[in-house]
This record gives structure tokens, C-alpha cells and sequence, in this order.
């Protein structure tokens, strides 16, 4: 059965969770991996039961507590991002607090130091105006491929291919119902591969061929904005 690296990383993902479940019903305290394994799985499962996002960010806090996991786990993962398809598209849930609210160590491994220089925003290359035709708000981060985001958002994707939201890394744009919104994007740096996000791309973003291939699969799928042929 050919699968796609997205279907290929959720079976990955889904496995790690099993493992995870079987090593909890047998009374293990639970790693970094697999109690993030866990959440995330949870997560998506969720979604894939027709929970909206604030719906299933809570079942992920609420499947273990800080008593299910190895000493220092709380301390290391203090925050879980991963994809999770709903009923109104592909979104980025990210659950904070996963073992609920408790309080870290500053020194404990893993621990994020802050840095006393503020990172300035990347100049946009091109500016964008997005309506959302979605009746729940929509959040894109800051590297999602902007082209990729939610079905719902009606903008020019052929522009949007390639790139990302001109924003700081770890940041996000909301888009509330019915709300048209500008803004600027970037091209995405490094080697430009697109794996996961839509599953409109999962391969090099110039790759010969890739732009009108994923302009064509946005359109069968019903993306707003998309044409299917390369504008």
C-alpha cells in the first residue's frame, strides 16, 4: 500500500504511542519520547473523532500527569507541537502545560533560557491579503508553507508557494471569521523541503513540476485560492 511521508510519520507517530500505552498499562513511568508520543497521538485522535482544537488540546493534558513520567520529563517537555487534521482542514495544535500547570527548575536539562536581544522580523518579500471564509478563527505559525494553511483562507496560493509568514520564529497570525488580513511572506530558506504540513507538496519545493503538481492537488481538494495550473 504506497503511503505518503505524512501517512508514513503518523503511523510512526501512532506506533510510538501504542508503545507508550502498553508500557503504562504495565506500571512504567514514561520517557521523553513516549509520553510525547502519547499526547500528540491523543491529540490527533481527537481531531480524528470531530473535536474542535480547545476540544482536543484539553484530552492531550488530560491523558498522564506528572506521576505517569520519568523525574525530569516535566521539566524537558514543556510544550508539544504537531499537525492534526480536523474537520475544517490540517491544524498546527500545540499543547502547553502537557502534564497540566506545575511549576519547572530554570536549571533543569532541557530548560529554555532567555535571551536579552530581541530577534528582529524578517523584511516581506510580498504582501498577501487573506480572507477567512471559516466559522472558527484560524492561527498559522510563523513557518508553516503559508501555502499549505487552511482550506478555509482564500488568498492567491500560487504567490504563496514557497513561502512563509514574515514573522518571528515561534509566532503566529490569527485570522477571526470573516476578517480580511495582510501580510508579508518570506521565502523558506534551507534546502526548501516541504514534508508534512497539507501533504500538498512532501518533497523539494522546486522540484520541476512541484508548483503546478501542488496548485493541481490544492484545487482537487478544495483549497481556496488554488487554480490547479501555475499562474
Amino acid at each position: 500500500m504506497p503511503l505518503t511521508p505524512t501517512e508514513r510519520d503518523r503511523l510512526l507517530l501512532f506506533t510510538a504511542a501504542e508503545l507508550a500505552r502498553t508500557r503504562l498499562g504495565r506500571g512504567l513511568r514514561l520517557n521523553v519520547p513516549e509520553a510525547t508520543a502519547l499526547i500528540a497521538d491523543t491529540v490527533c485522535e481527537a481531531a480524528r473523532d470531530g473535536l474542535r482544537l480547545a476540544e482536543a488540546l484539553k484530552r492531550g493534558r488530560g491523558v498522564l500527569g506528572p506521576d505517569d513520567v520519568l523525574p525530569g520529563v516535566t521539566d524537558i517537555v514543556t510544550e508539544i507541537h504537531v499537525e492534526a487534521v480536523f474537520d475544517d482542514g490540517t491544524r498546527l495544535a500545540v499543547i502547553s502545560a502537557p502534564f497540566g500547570d506545575m511549576e519547572h527548575d530554570d536549571g533543569a536539562p532541557g530548560a529554555v533560557l532567555p535571551h536579552s536581544d530581541a530577534l528582529p522580523e524578517p523584511e516581506p518579500v510580498i504582501t498577501l491579503r487573506v480572507r477567512n471564509t471559516a466559522p472558527v478563527p484560524v492561527s498559522v505559525t510563523s513557518h508553516f508553507h503559508f501555502f499549505e494553511a487552511n482550506p478555509r483562507l482564500d488568498f492567491d496560493r500560487a504567490a504563496a508557494y514557497g513561502m512563509r509568514l514574515a514573522a518571528p520564529a515561534g509566532s503566529s497570525t490569527r485570522f477571526d471569521p470573516g476578517a480580511v488580513v495582510e501580510v508579508g511572506l518570506v521565502p523558506m530558506g534551507g534546502e526548501r523541503i516541504a514534508i508534512g504540513f497539507a501533504g500538498l507538496v512532501d518533497g523539494p519545493l522546486d522540484a520541476p513540476g512541484a508548483k503546478a503538481e501542488a496548485l493541481r492537488r490544492a484545487a482537487a481538494c478544495g483549497y481556496l485560492g488554488a487554480e490547479g495550473t501555475e499562474r
